[in-house]
């Protein structure tokens, strides 16, 4: 974790932009709106599909490989960095939180933010509701159940759920 100056002028502006881009997205789920959230972002792949109901903080700390799609009222708290891979599949109210507080009480009344990046890789399919907190890499394969609350990194090819996420076996109906 590092220390994330939330408070800053020039972040708070920045946090205002995309709020505004985001709740205009929302209100009206048009092309062009669709175009100013993604242009929010370091870097946004080909044929990305965001549906309406996406929040970021800020965007300039998220990046989008080719051929993903974000479900509806996908959350990003982007102090960190938020990367995602190419062929993702993200489903509805998905939460991908980078910032966190102190867990001391007397220390919380600084204000201060820490921030954790996650690392989502390709082909990854993160199921509805599910929430990813800071610092967390999903490598490439995994699927994260729906509901599942991620608080470790997630191996290639490995299937997630539950709260905390842990590993299940699966079968292989291809092979």
């Amino acid at each position: 974790m590092r220390p994330f100056p939330s408070r800053d002028p020039s972040l708070r502006e920045q946090r205002a932009r995309a709020h505004k881009f985001c709740r205009r997205y929302q209100t009206e789920p048009s092309k062009q709106n669709s175009q100013l959230v993604k242009s929010l972002f370091a870097h946004c792949g080909k044929n990305v599909i965001i549906e309406s109901g996406f929040f970021c903080d800020y965007g300039q700390f998220i990046t989008v490989g080719d051929n993903t799609f974000l479900n509806i009222n996908v959350t990003c708290l982007d102090g960190g960095k938020v990367e995602i891979g190419n062929d993702c599949l993200i489903g509805p109210n998905v939460q991908i939180l980078t910032v966190t507080h102190t867990t001391d009480a007397a220390a919380r009344l600084n204000k201060e933010n820490f921030v954790a990046d996650i690392h989502i890789g390709d082909n990854v399919w993160i199921g509805a509701g599910a929430i990813l907190l800071p610092g967390v890499t999903v490598a490439a394969g995994a699927v994260i159940g729906a509901g599942s609350v991620v608080t470790k990194s997630i191996a290639a090819n490995q299937t997630v759920v539950g709260n905390p996420a842990r590993p299940i076996a699966h079968s292989n109906p291809h092979g």
